[in-house]
């Protein structure tokens, strides 16, 4: 992987993660796919439930990364597995 690109992604991460954390949610990088130019992150805490989840996504979180990492194509949540 990389690291360069993944150190511009954790700081757009750091970068939006205070706001995040202010709704009692968080998030966190899962993956990134340098053949399809795809982050795939994790939302957290309050942030799982939330229906404005997929506005923060596209409006915060892609648009933050794509100003560290313009070659970044789309950022999708990957929702938490639920254990029985």
């Amino acid at each position: 992987m990389n690291l360069e690109l993944r150190k511009k992604v954790e700081k757009a991460l750091e970068e939006i993660r205070p706001f995040l954390k202010n709704d009692g949610g968080d998030i966190s990088l899962l993956d990134i796919d340098e053949k399809e130019n795809i982050v795939r992150v994790q939302l957290e805490g309050a942030c799982v439930g939330c229906s404005v989840n997929q506005m923060t996504l596209k409006s915060g979180v892609e648009m933050t990364i794509k100003k560290y990492a313009p070659q970044i194509d789309k950022v999708i949540n990957v929702a938490p597995e639920l254990s029985n």
